[in-house]
């Protein structure tokens, strides 16, 4: 869940390494530090709570050194606090490490190292690996042939160390012993190699790197690599070397910053429709009066062939889901069940053959849907993913998937990934429809649709204004209901979860006509109700779904189409989105539910891009 950088070259580290950071604060963290090596000489820093806290103990206690390793933590082991701050030493400065991922046997392995008489200092698991590896470097033999690396008997200790954690782990290891080498190892927690001229980089994240390294190995699970100045070397499970794929960093510096927004997230708001023109770019076809996809890797027979469809994953990305459940069931006939990806991993349902299983995810990373999608390669099933994130873990493992191309995400609390899921989960269902018994005629008409959603969302977002002023009117109460039916039951509860992460204002989202049956004993004078009703099939039902609340006392706020003077009439408030057709609703429902948990959160003086106890990449269980 936290942020690595790694720097080894001819500049000075620190700086370098700071900025990295900056880069990962969207990540999630609670501490941040980093160790330089200047000659033989270790030089460590680090502070609880920001980044501009470690900035300003550097200021004062500057790092020198042209190599070096940082972190921003998120407590898993132990407070937040300087102490348990990474990196962290082993030996007494013998070696230096960072750390993401958990380590499940660090107090089985704590202990024998006490009993060595080794003194421990940190609540952390990650100290586990530090004082084991300065341990294994004073005992190791030095009888492996290691070739012209620089740092072979580190090798071998980093090696001898890894075999003995049972967990997950990104690591980047230094130490004064061997002053021009960094090593990295991963399992579980991403880890990407920075290439340079003269210089090289370790992160967690290619964001951490964007104007520094144009090309980037993403190192694999159990993989180690080593990095000098002017060299990289990759090595396998049996430390043999090996050949890599480079990728170019399709991100530009521009993209990670916030230009006229006060926050990461109103900028990706704003951003909705180009990254839906970025998604729909090349993928809809007038001839075919379908969608296509290049990246899916099953032949059209195999695709005729599915009779059950299973999406799995989590958050955000579950509510996606929830949405192209209904799309894929509407529009191809296929039956789905959506699972979250935690309890999919450890449930042993009965698959079906031709059942395909379709991770859904933004980073690429995410630990739960990284395992469920294993555990379903491992029993044969074939699997897809929809990702953002271009050699990222998930991306690697299926066998296929669509990007979704909504470019780099920064906020924590997603938004334009989440829309551009629903938009590459309707151009399945239209592939898949197509395929079966949607008609040419049908299939064109998706087509012209699907091209207007980028217009439709920028007028979505000129809803703006009257948001603010709705936020202004009810950012006082703690408690929110979001309610809708069909397509937007899944927007309702997309919308309860943006509140929650980002103002901390409990909030439930429900199928509007499951009310009556519980959750309407929560309706008074202080507790909004936000009801999605755009025209469709059952408006009515849901109208008369508002009107038990508004009989019981609760303020309605209501998201309608435009012009719809008859909601108008019966809610407190109305915010207006531009009417497009029932399967393409979700789209625009959605956005003036993210600006709300937006005001709100900035009404309430909340940390609105770096959410307490949340991260972006959630890489640990």
């Amino acid at each position: 869940m936290c942020g690595i950088v790694g720097y080894v070259g001819f500049r000075d580290a620190e700086p370098i390494l700071l900025e990295g950071l900056r880069r990962l604060e969207y990540r999630g963290y609670d501490s941040a530090g980093l160790a330089t090596l200047h000659g033989t000489r270790l030089h460590l820093r680090k502070r609880a709570g920001r980044i501009q806290d470690l900035t300003r103990h550097v200021r004062d206690r500057p790092a020198p050194g042209s190599i070096g390793i940082s972190h921003t933590r998120w407590a898993t082991h132990g407070p937040a606090n300087d102490t348990n701050a990474h990196p962290h030493v082993g030996g007494n400065g013998l070696v230096a490490v960072v750390h993401n991922g958990v380590i499940e046997n660090y107090a089985i392995l704590r202990r024998q190292l006490e009993a060595e008489g080794v003194l421990f200092t940190s609540d952390t698991d990650t100290e586990v690996i530090a004082q084991l590896i300065a341990r294994n470097l004073r005992t190791v033999s030095g009888d492996r042939d290691w070739g012209d690396l620089p740092c072979g008997d580190l090798i071998e200790a980093v090696s001898d160390t890894l075999d003995l954690l049972k967990g997950t782990y990104g690591l980047a290891v230094v130490s004064p012993h061997y002053p021009d080498v960094v090593i990295g190892a991963r399992l579980g927690s991403p880890l990407v190699l920075g290439i340079g001229e003269g210089e090289h980089y370790l992160a967690s994240d290619p964001g951490a790197l964007v104007g520094l390294a144009d090309k980037v190995v993403y190192l694999k699970d159990r993989q180690l690599c080593v990095l000098t100045r002017g060299e990289w070397h990759i090595l396998d499970q049996e430390r043999s070397r090996v050949q890599a794929s480079i990728h170019e960093i399709e991100w530009e510096v521009a993209d990670a910053d916030k230009g006229v927004f006060e926050h990461y997230m109103l900028k990706e708001i704003y951003e909705q429709p180009e990254a839906l023109e970025n998604a729909l770019r090349g993928r809809l076809s007038d001839e075919e009066a379908s969608a296509h996809f290049g990246g899916l890797n099953l032949d059209t027979q195999a695709l005729r062939r599915v009779e059950r469809i299973i999406l799995t994953a989590c958050g955000t990305s579950y509510h996606a889901a929830l949405v192209g459940e209904y799309l894929i069931e509407e529009f191809a006939r296929i039956p789905v069940e959506v699972e979250y990806a935690s309890e999919f991993r450890y449930r042993n349902p009965p698959i079906d053959r031709n059942t395909i299983v379709i991770a859904i995810t933004q980073s690429g990373e995410t630990a739960d849907t990284l395992a469920a999608l294993r555990e379903s390669k491992r029993k044969g099933h074939p699997t897809l993913a929809l990702c953002n994130v271009v050699g990222s873990t998930i991306a690697r493992e299926t066998d296929g998937g669509v990007y979704l191309h909504a470019g780099p995400e920064i906020g924590v609390a997603s938004t334009k990934a989440f829309t551009n899921q629903v938009a590459v989960l309707t151009m399945l269902a239209l592939h898949f429809g197509r395929m079966r018994h949607l008609s040419a005629l049908q299939g064109a008409q998706m087509v012209r649709e699907l091209r207007g959603v980028p217009d439709a969302v920028r007028q979505a977002l000129h809803c703006h204004d009257s948001v603010r002023r709705v936020a202004e009117r009810y950012g006082h109460a703690n408690n929110f209901l979001y309610l809708g039916r069909q397509y937007h039951y899944p927007v309702a509860l997309e919308g309860a979860l943006k509140l929650k992460e980002i103002s901390y204002i409990h909030a439930e989202g429900y199928p509007a006509a499951e009310m009556k049956h519980g959750p309407i004993a929560l309706v008074d004078v202080d507790t909004p109700s936000v009801f999605l009703m755009p025209r469709g099939p059952i408006f009515d039902k849901v109208m008369s779904n508002l009107e038990e609340v508004k009989a019981r006392g609760g303020p309605v706020i209501a998201v309608a189409c435009e012009g719809d003077e008859e909601v108008a009439a019966r809610a407190d408030e109305v915010i207006y989105v531009p009417e497009v057709p029932e399967y393409l609703q979700p789209l625009v429902t959605v956005v003036p539910l993210q600006l709300l948990a937006y005001h709100i959160a900035v009404l309430r003086d909340c940390d609105v891009d770096k959410p307490r106890n949340l991260a972006k990449s959630v890489t640990v269980e």
